[in-house]
């Protein structure tokens, strides 16, 4: 019997040049291996970047943006919902794929990262610059909190596994509380920052560094209600003074000019290389505009019109905002059924710049320095500080063209549009599905989306969107209940 334990996987480490930006794609090492060079070391930090970096551009968008009310699908008789589109509506299931992904890439992540971190520390290893060790360990912490992370508020409680284990042992491993993935996750953040503090005179553009530990910490913080940690980890990112907004929107999504002026932390995509490329335009476009928009006839669309952005959305932005033209665009053709429309697609991630097939370069922005703000803002409101937290959130609207003071708010209007903010901000960086559960939104705002749904797309099964509270969480993939004989969640 083939044994598929996907809570520990066997190291893939990645073949890689110094400059993340440059990944090669990834080959086998053998687990036995022992590391004993700063380059050595260096390329394993890259290793661990590669399952985040998969996972962002095939799964984390359906399981973050697509699941909220932000975008849906283009209805495609020849391919039907398959496994996004009854994500998409609710119909969730243990065997569903999407799920079970998702978790093997994000403890393949884990696994990579518990190997550096397990042997970084042996007397061998021959550094020739100790703040690249401090740097590869600040990553491999960084990397682990947010793969963590992402895992606990997918799923809740998950195996908690911080060094490197066998097979056999992975077996016994149980899922731990929600409380205790968390605090691991804010130990983890809080050394990333003191290792990173030792290794700033190293930074590469596209790694992780200080200011991307301590953004990462204020989102934990944040979705925890730890409104004062929050207020502490993000005073010092902005008085760092290291970032930015930039003045236009839209070169925050330029792939032929990758910005590290506002963004702090983002999963790096590149063209040059189809292990490093994602394929977003080719999949979010209506699918019948063929090469049209992705200006590659050469390149079969068929499976694509995910992440369409919904009405919900549209409504969201205001009259005179800069982002909605960035962020979506429109294309008039034939729709599913034939019918002449106005179709909406996402206009952040472009067609590539020189590759001839499908390659694209857009890096995945997953923390921005207006996110920072919103977040600082959040905590101060939250604290019954709503003047002091005006002033950030008016920097956000300012840049997009929305430059009317913010008066008569109180803490519970700035409240609802901070989190409208973040909705038209964030569209299409899998931000949404997360905001509205930690505010406790989720399921008003998610029935009201579905009500209007059903109504405009006759082609929705009949059991789509029947959100009861148990699907604020995603079920414990059925191979895992299998093998790893674990608790399930709730109602699945």
């Amino acid at each position: 019997m083939k044994k598929l334990i996907y809570i520990i996987v066997l190291l893939a480490g990645s073949s890689c040049s110094e400059d993340f930006l440059e990944l090669f794609p990834e080959t086998t090492l053998n687990e036995g291996n022992f590391y004993q060079s700063q380059e050595e070391y260096i390329l394993l930090a890259n290793g661990c970047y590669v399952p985040m970096r998969n996972y962002e551009k095939d799964l984390h968008w359906v399981l973050a943006e697509l699941v909220s009310d932000n975008t849906s699908f283009q209805y495609n008789i020849r391919t039907g919902e398959a496994v996004r589109g009854v994500i998409d509506q609710f119909i969730i299931t243990s065997d569903n794929r999407g799920y079970s992904s998702f978790w093997a890439e994000s403890y393949n992540g884990i696994t990579r990262c518990n190997k550096l971190l397990s042997e970084i520390d042996r007397p061998d290893v021959i550094w020739t610059n100790e703040a690249y060790k401090d740097r590869s360990t600040g990553e491999a912490l960084f990397l682990r909190a947010l793969y963590y992370f992402n895992l606990v508020r997918q799923f809740g409680g998950v195996p908690l596994v911080t060094s490197p284990i066998t097979s056999q042992e992975a077996v016994e491993i149980k899922r731990s509380s929600e409380a205790e993935v968390y605090q691991s996750i804010i130990n983890d953040l809080n050394q990333a920052v003191s290792h990173f503090s030792l290794s700033e005179n190293v930074h590469e553009d596209g790694r992780a560094n200080k200011y991307a530990a301590l953004s990462l910490l204020g989102k934990v913080n944040l979705t925890l209600g730890n409104f004062v940690e929050v207020e502490n980890n993000l005073k010092e990112v902005i008085e760092s003074n290291q970032y930015s907004l930039l003045p236009d929107y839209a070169d925050l999504f330029d792939p032929s000019n990758p910005d590290f002026t506002e963004t702090i932390f983002s999963v790096q995509y590149s063209e040059n290389n189809r292990e490093l490329s994602n394929r977003f335009i080719f999949m979010f476009v209506p699918w019948s505009s063929e090469g049209e928009i992705t200006q590659r006839p050469n390149i079969n669309i068929i499976s694509a019109g995910w992440n369409i952005p919904t009405k919900d959305l549209i409504d969201a932005f205001e009259e005179g905002d800069k982002r909605k033209a960035v962020s979506i665009n429109t294309w008039v053709g034939e729709d599913w059924d034939g019918e002449i429309r106005e179709l909406s697609y996402t206009g952040k991630f472009k067609p590539p710049v020189s590759a001839p097939d499908d390659r694209c370069g857009d890096n995945l922005p997953v923390l921005r320095y207006s996110d920072v703000l919103l977040m600082y803002a959040e905590a101060l409101n939250a604290m019954g500080r709503t003047g002091e937290a005006i002033p950030f959130v008016e920097r956000v609207r300012e840049r997009a063209g929305l430059t009317d003071p913010l008066t008569g708010y109180n803490q519970t209007s700035l409240e609802a549009l901070i989190l409208k903010e973040r909705q038209v901000e964030f569209c299409f960086e899998n931000q949404r599905w997360y905001d509205l559960k930690r505010t406790g939104r989720a399921l008003e705002v998610m029935a009201e989306h579905g009500a209007r749904e059903k109504e405009m797309k006759p082609f929705l099964f009949d059991a789509s969107f029947n959100i009861t509270p148990n699907k604020l969480l995603a079920p414990i993939p059925a191979e895992q209940i299998l093998i790893n004989r674990l608790e399930q969640n709730p109602g699945y």
